[in-house]
């Protein structure tokens, strides 16, 4: 099975999901070539995965001091560059073409007229899940950036829609939480814009990711150059994570039971939706100002879930491609969230009998 794979390079959400996907399709013995776009190759980290790649640069969002910046976007969008690229790239000869959010492969396959799956968060939009600022010039951004024939949506709840829940990552790192140990992972905001709200609160131990050359400590903030294992160590003993309203790093703290706080990126539909979401499952909280007085309200809140342990998405979707060619994404979709509902029901019962507990207790004068 031979496969063209393209991935958004914006951000390490995208990238974190080809990796997923990259050990599943390893393991089912496929053929991957691999296209990254939207950042410069020697920015990457930790590529090993996908071999000899090839980089583009892409369309991507500018963005200052968290906000997307439209106008400065339009002015750096090498249009011409991206033309090029899209004709260079050759399509032919695979049995599948998959795209996470990628303009350059999508607007080949399109062009070349081929078959494209897409998977990928954005493709949840194209349903009626949770969305806040939606317009028209918004969807038709979602349909046309990295246009596919067939979408499939990730979400960390199914809203009811033909989607599927998140891919997350299998860790050999055990998933512990110490008290007063944050994760914080804010890439489109610099140290500038983060440490003077830290250094508010020396009783807690944060653990900075930021673009820096080397590992440095600022009493009890830790600031730490981009690293996988790192990160997921990081990630797998702190208390809670206070990140960027993407989709990939607050599905792994969903999956690992850790506190949320989440700021979306001013002026990007996505992230707000994303906010929007997890407030509304429950799941986390947004920030709608990273402040002192935001943090000291959230700080000392307890984790409002425990471990949501998804599925193994991956190896289901590279399954289903092998045994129904792209077809009856149906079943799949039932055979990934069933096991979740049924969990949900019975966390759901368990909890009603224990208010049922409580109040006859309480009646009972006990």
């Amino acid at each position: 099975m031979k496969i063209l794979y393209g991935v958004q390079g914006t951000g390490n959400g995208h990238t974190t999901r080809a990796r997923i996907m990259a050990t599943a399709l390893a393991d089912a013995g496929a053929q991957v070539d691999w296209v990254f776009s939207g950042r410069e190759r020697a920015d990457y980290f930790d590529m090993q995965t996908f071999g000899d790649f090839k980089s583009f640069r892409g369309l991507t969002f500018a963005t200052e001091h968290g906000k997307v910046r439209y106008l400065k976007t339009l002015l750096t969008a090498n249009i011409r560059q991206l033309y090029s690229d899209v004709r260079s790239l050759n399509v032919e000869g695979y049995d599948f073409i998959i795209n996470d959010f990628e303009p350059v492969s999508a607007w080949a396959a399109k062009l070349a007229g081929k078959k494209v799956i897409g998977i990928s968060h954005q493709n949840a939009f194209f349903y009626d899940i949770p969305k806040a600022d939606d317009n028209i010039f918004v969807r038709w951004f979602m349909r046309n950036f990295a246009p596919v024939t067939q979408p499939i949506g990730l979400h960390w709840h199914h809203f009811g829609q033909p989607i599927l829940p998140p891919l997350v990552e299998t860790s050999h790192y055990p998933n512990i939480s110490t008290p007063k140990h944050y994760l914080v992972y804010l890439p489109f905001a610099g140290l500038d814009d983060i440490l003077p709200q830290l250094r508010e609160f020396p009783d807690y131990e944060f653990f900075v990711y930021q673009p820096v050359p080397a590992a440095y400590d600022e009493g009890h903030i830790h600031i730490r150059p981009f690293s996988r294992e790192g990160f997921q160590m990081d990630l797998h003993r702190c208390e809670g994570v206070i990140c960027s309203a993407g989709f990939e790093l607050p599905s792994e703290a969903i999956h690992l039971g850790k506190k949320i706080l989440a700021q979306p990126v001013a002026g990007q539909m996505e992230q707000k939706s994303n906010a929007m979401a997890l407030e509304k499952l429950g799941l986390g909280t947004e920030a709608k100002q990273f402040d002192v007085a935001t943090l000291a309200h959230w700080l000392p809140q307890p984790a409002p879930n425990g471990p949501r342990n998804y599925p193994d998405v991956a190896k289901a979707l590279v399954d289903w491609l092998i045994t129904s060619r792209g077809k009856n994404m149906e079943v799949l979709q039932q055979q990934l969230w069933q096991p979740l509902i049924q969990r949900d029901r019975l966390e759901l019962s368990e909890k009603k009998q224990k208010e049922s507990v409580s109040v006859l207790a309480k009646s009972a004068g006990f």
